[in-house]
């Protein structure tokens, strides 16, 4: 039965010699009779079989040559045979077609794994008819190739010629893999060209690089890991060499990327895509690892692994080196009226971006607190919720800085000669502060008690103000302005209280509230406290000095034209003194404590 086994194969196998007739040598065996290339492999099983028991008779037969030079020619043939269909099906091996396969697809293709060697050759084309049924002719055809690469695989490992398959699958492959991420922009990365990169350019790599993330880990390398694992199911070791050679460098080499634009140059704007970067690896990181889960491509895991610890170090450096550029602003130019500094500005429009990413800051900042935030006492943070719950690590990192950036403005306030516009720059500012925390992601993560908290600091530094900037009006007045008094002392007063006022007014008019509700509650205090006080001594005593010339120059105010003077107020045109972002933060920790409700 052997030998008959030799004879049989011998002039099927003769026929396909690639070194045979110049037919042969051109001609595909798959491609033209897969009946054909069915029993062709089951020609070279019987063959092996053949080989094994002659080899173990232990004698030296021309029959055993035989069989070795054709499993030889098979071997060839086999070669060509896989090269031709990797190369032939690119646009059907394509990693989309592959990773996209269906569930039904790959249990099909586990199953047929597991089958005897006798079904394993028999019936590829009936199962595939079958499974491909309700499918497209692309992926009917994909199905085909993958199935054909399998058998040949199998056929060869088995037959001890594992070594030429590997060899043609990873050049093929890689080729592929490299030419993909080429396309999807992915350039060769070092950390000199990133170096030379423009911020343009620089932000233009990075977006594409995010833009490829998704196509190159979920459909790239998961259709290349899916590819491997069927072709070369027969062999846990070949298959990962295989994957592991066609993807591990071109692998490395997208997940280096982020980790070169981490160890870059940093600015304050660039914290946001180091973050994206970082957010982007974290989310497909299960993909990752279930991707180059083989030891021999555990360098692929590491980079990934190395770019995220990168990235994170980055962005704890950048939030460091912002605080410090708060703390160390030196700027003495006033903002005219006592408006919103442009360092209040910038550093609340940057805490709120950060705030958009409290996802992925809260991940990279946790393991990692500032020595400064336990400055902060426990009821900085008490809210009507926070007994549930310690307070996030994002929350404390934002809040510091927040208390960073009020400090410093506490000493820009110093810098006004007159007290009562210092009152009111520190009530503007820290009311837009507190607007921004209420229109953005901060309100969530700060909470309702840390608004109320610095709401009554600006209620309280509007009482200052106005204490300061209208004392010496109020003072021209006297205590009982329903006693008795003389004319020359009622004439006086009312000389004194048009004077201060008139000064009060004249310098108030440049001063301003941005905050239009603010404004109103300022205003309404005002009148509340000087318009009643008024009218009762000019009441009072106005029949006193009805014989008094020029009247109308001495009452130059009348208790309803006040309101309309105070109506004029918090209206100036401020100009600020700087617009650039904050260039660096140092206050004491004596000025921080200062800054504290």
């Amino acid at each position: 039965m052997m030998v008959e086994n030799i004879e049989n194969a011998e002039a099927l196998i003769t026929k396909w010699d690639p070194n045979g007739s110049s037919y042969t040598k051109c001609a595909f065996l798959f491609q033209e009779s897969r009946k054909e290339a069915k029993v062709f492999l089951k020609c070279v099983k019987d063959l092996r079989r053949a080989m094994h028991f002659l080899v173990s008779e232990i004698t030296v037969s021309d029959k055993l040559v035989l069989a070795q030079n054709l499993m030889q020619i098979a071997m060839k043939r086999l070669e060509k045979e896989f090269y031709q269909i990797l190369s032939a099906n690119r646009q059907y091996l394509d990693p989309e077609s592959v990773s996209s396969r269906s569930s039904r697809t790959l249990g099909w293709s586990r199953s047929r794994s597991s089958e005897s060697d006798d079904e394993e050759y028999g019936g590829f084309d009936e199962e595939i008819h079958t499974v491909s049924e309700s499918i497209s002719e692309g992926e009917r055809l994909s199905e085909l190739a993958m199935s054909d690469l399998k058998s040949i695989a199998d056929c060869m490992i088995s037959s001890g010629y594992g070594k030429e398959c590997v060899r043609i699958y990873i050049i093929i492959r890689k080729s592929i893999v490299d030419e993909e991420l080429y396309r999807l922009g992915i350039e060769r990365y070092s950390s000199s060209t990133i170096n030379k990169m423009n911020s343009e350019t620089s932000e233009h790599h990075i977006q594409n690089w995010l833009n490829a993330t998704k196509s190159a880990i979920k459909t790239l390398f998961n259709g290349e890991r899916v590819l491997c694992d069927h072709v070369f199911s027969v062999s846990d070791k070949i298959r990962e060499s295989c994957f592991t050679g066609s993807t591990k460098e071109g692998a490395i080499n997208f997940f280096r990327f982020p980790e070169l634009v981490a160890k870059s140059k940093r600015s304050p704007d660039k914290i946001f895509r180091l973050m994206d970067l970082h957010e982007s690896i974290s989310d497909y990181w299960p993909e990752i690892e279930l991707i180059f889960s083989f030891e021999s491509i555990s360098a692929v895991r590491l980079q990934a692994l190395n770019s995220l610890h990168k990235l994170g170090d980055s962005v704890r450096i950048i939030l460091s080196e912002f605080e410090l550029s708060i703390q160390k602003n030196s700027s003495k130019t006033l903002v005219l009226g006592g408006g919103i500094h442009p360092l209040t500005n910038s550093v609340m429009n940057y805490v709120s971006f950060l705030a958009n990413y409290s996802g992925v800051l809260t991940e990279i900042i946790t393991d990692s607190t500032s020595p400064t935030q336990t400055l902060l006492p426990e009821s900085y943070f008490e809210s009507p919720n926070s007994d549930e719950s310690p307070t996030p690590a994002i929350a404390v990192r934002l809040v510091w800085i927040i208390l960073v950036l009020l400090c410093k403005l506490d000493s820009k306030a110093e810098l006004y000669n007159d007290i009562a516009l210092s009152y009111l720059f520190l009530a503007n500012n820290i009311q837009f502060v507190i607007e921004k925390v209420c229109t953005t992601n901060l309100k969530f993560l700060l909470g309702d008690d840390w608004v109320a908290k610095h709401d009554k600091k600006v209620k309280q530094y509007a009482a200052n103000y106005e204490a300061m900037a209208w004392a010496k009006v109020l003072s021209t007045l006297p205590e009982n302005s329903s006693g008795e008094m003389s004319p020359e002392t009622v004439k006086g007063c009312f000389r004194q209280f048009n004077v201060a006022f008139d000064q009060a007014y004249q310098k108030q008019l440049s001063w301003v509230v941005p905050d239009g509700k603010l404004r109103d509650e300022i205003k309404v205090s005002i009148s509340k406290n000087l318009v009643p006080a008024y009218r009762e001594f000019y009441d009072t005593h106005l029949a006193t000095l009805s014989e008094e010339k020029n009247l109308e120059v001495l009452l130059r105010f009348s208790p309803d034209n006040l309101g309309n003077y105070l109506s004029d107020l918090f209206h100036g045109n401020a100009i600020s003194g700087s617009s650039s972002l904050p260039l660096s933060p140092s206050a004491s920790e004596s000025r921080v404590s200062r800054c504290l409700p």
